[in-house]
């Protein structure tokens, strides 16, 4: 049964027990305002021991401002993470990162730590939740599944580190309990 809970700084380096590897025959790209399916074909290898090294780094760098890393457990093996930042912008958090090892995916492992994240991002009385997803059909369709839209109010920041990404958001609350959500969403 897979567990969910948050890791410390302590269990960072756990990240080497997933299998992150991927591959597909299309991705998403935005062009002239739309989102629009491309036909490439690209793979993502298992990380190797030094991108293990440099992504941990960078977990323990978020973890240090405030953010949180979530992890799903299968026994005690960590098949999944997720990190969540609280503050993105005024009434905005951000779903800051989602891999799930490739014997789990499929399985509701991610959907658990969605939401996970999205819990806390209501608890955080956020209106709205931003993802600069990975332009794959498999990571843009899952969230797109939860309801996120592509939205033409991208976050300066994170889209100057990931360009290519669909930058989305989801908006938490119902319509008639919003404030004006601060950016501009389009569906995909």
């Amino acid at each position: 049964m897979i567990q969910i809970r948050q890791m410390g700084p302590d269990e960072v380096e756990r990240i080497r027990e997933l299998d992150v590897s991927e591959e597909g025959d299309m991705v998403y790209k935005w062009i002239a305002g739309e989102v629009v399916a491309v036909a490439k074909k690209w793979s993502r290898t298992r990380w190797s021991d030094d991108e293990c090294s440099r992504r941990a780094d960078q977990i323990r760098q978020r973890l240090k401002i405030g953010e949180v890393l979530i992890g799903a457990f299968d026994v005690d093996r960590v098949v999944g993470l997720a990190i969540f930042r609280e503050h993105l912008s005024s009434g905005v958090s951000e779903f800051a990162g989602l891999w799930v090892s490739r014997d789990h995916r499929r399985q509701g492992v991610a959907t658990r730590l969605a939401d996970e994240v999205e819990r806390r991002a209501r608890d955080a009385g956020s209106v709205a939740l931003y993802v600069s997803a990975a332009p794959s059909c498999s990571a843009v369709g899952f969230y797109r599944s939860r309801g996120f839209r592509a939205t033409l109010g991208v976050n300066e920041e994170l889209y100057e580190r990931a360009p290519e990404d669909i930058h989305m958001v989801l908006e938490l609350m119902r319509e008639e309990e919003q404030a004006t959500v601060p950016t501009a969403d389009q569906a995909l």
